[in-house]
């Protein structure tokens, strides 16, 4: 049978994959013209503190978690992904800029609301789309590829920030106008270029498709469990930024610090999704958790732009290493008919953890100081390290993939080939 155009490669990537890349690579780029100035448009112009900056994103966080557990979950029953991409990200890209109208925190708060829900519902038929059209058991290697783009986009978002902020205006709302345009050509690349790969499941099968854990086993949700004990202390990344601002890094050059963190992201993505796949989804997601750990615990010492700069660049090696892994480890776990169900659980117990991490930030930077509220996040990803190892050395637990589709640590299997030979 002759190679259509949705069965060719494109730069070893399968033309779904590299497609979302590219969806994920231009919508970061207008999230992040916007997103590491947020934080300061609404402590210096709109003058809320930082208990509300950690509302605003646990809210944001939380909602779209909750909605990916939905998401995901329907596209499993139903067995099509692409719709709800689609729909998510036209409700994102719409929303997201209209910041730029916002005079009041609770506009900002409404308008990172809809652009959460937008991701939340998304995200999780995205993954599962991803690991559809990856049947060849590298999934560190296709969503270490999918992380990366999302964070040269997360890149060249600042950059285009901090040179609208240095060379043509101070106005921020005009910068977050401006990011309309690569919102829409993300939209143009996933209308054309992603195609549905996820049958309609049988009868039998869909009937079993429940928003429940469970069809899943001990292995998956004691992973779980890891997880929300982990979020816990991973509270958004816009309390790192007002750290930089108390350190004393100017607000020009915020968009750059979050340029040279996602710049790092963005380079240390697909190899640690890469050695997930060589040397065990866990022991690379233990190493990425004490990264964190030891790093959080610096920032809550830092007084210095000099080593700000220097923790922002070892912040995005905790990215690259868990990332890729994570999202990997899920599609390990999971039977392929209930991917969708297992990144909304996934995603979920991310998000009910997010709002309190967020709140708990917030109230200890004010009530107590940076010092105490980095270490509660440090002492709590130090824990679920440790008993990700337990987990990990347990016999009854080891981890190997389901029999039902290949070894993901086997090498030598083809990549991202499709259910007819490839897309």
């Amino acid at each position: 049978m002759p190679q259509t155009n949705s069965d060719k490669k494109i730069f070893g990537f399968s033309r779904n994959i590299f497609s979302l890349g590219l969806v994920s690579l231009f919508t970061d780029v207008s999230s992040e013209m916007i997103y590491p100035l947020l934080p300061i448009f609404l402590t210096s112009v709109l003058g809320m503190g930082t208990t509300f900056v950690g509302l605003v994103e646990g809210v944001a966080e939380a909602t779209a978690s909750l909605l990916k557990l939905f998401s995901g979950w329907v596209s499993d029953r139903i067995g099509k992904r692409k719709s709800l991409v689609v729909f998510g990200y036209t409700l994102s890209t719409f929303t997201r800029p209209l910041v730029a109208a916002a005079t009041a925190g609770w506009h900002v708060l409404l308008i990172r609301f809809l652009d959460r829900v937008g991701k939340g519902i998304r995200t999780s038929p995205r993954d599962a789309l991803i690991a559809d059209s990856c049947l060849g058991g590298e999934h560190g290697k296709a969503f270490g590829f999918q992380r990366a783009m999302d964070h040269a986009g997360a890149v060249m978002g600042p950059l285009i920030a901090f040179f609208f902020l240095t060379f043509i205006t101070q106005q921020y709302r005009l910068i977050f106008w401006a990011a309309y345009l690569p919102g829409l050509v993300a939209l143009i690349i996933l209308i054309r270029g992603v195609s549905e790969r996820q049958s309609t499941p049988t009868r039998v099968a869909a009937a079993r498709i429940q928003l429940t854990l469970r069809p899943f086993d001990s292995r998956f949700k004691t992973f779980l469990f890891i997880i929300i004990l982990f979020s816990l202390g991973n509270s958004s990344d816009a309390f790192l930024l007002l750290k930089a601002k108390e350190a004393g890094i100017p607000v020009s050059l915020i968009p750059i610090l979050w340029m040279v963190l996602h710049l790092v992201k963005s380079l240390s993505a697909t190899p640690g999704g890469i050695l997930s796949d060589r040397l065990g989804r866990r022991g690379v997601i233990i190493a990425g958790w004490l990264l964190y750990s030891a790093v959080y615990w610096a920032f809550g010492w830092a007084e210095t732009s000099g080593m700000v700069w220097t923790l922002f660049a070892i912040y995005g090696l905790f990215y690259g290493l868990t990332e890729g892994g994570e999202r990997a480890l899920v599609a390990d776990l999971v039977e392929p008919h209930l991917r969708g169900t297992a990144y909304g659980l996934y995603y979920f117990s991310i998000g009910i953890s997010t709002l309190p991490a967020s709140l708990l930030m917030g109230l200890l930077w004010e009530k107590v100081s940076s010092k105490a509220a980095f270490s509660f996040g440090a002492t709590l990803a130090l824990l679920a390290a440790l008993l990700l190892w337990l987990f990990l050395s347990s016999a009854s637990s080891k981890i190997s993939p389901n029999p039902s589709f290949p070894n993901p640590a086997k090498r030598g299997t083809p990549f991202c080939k499709g259910k007819e030979g490839g897309i």
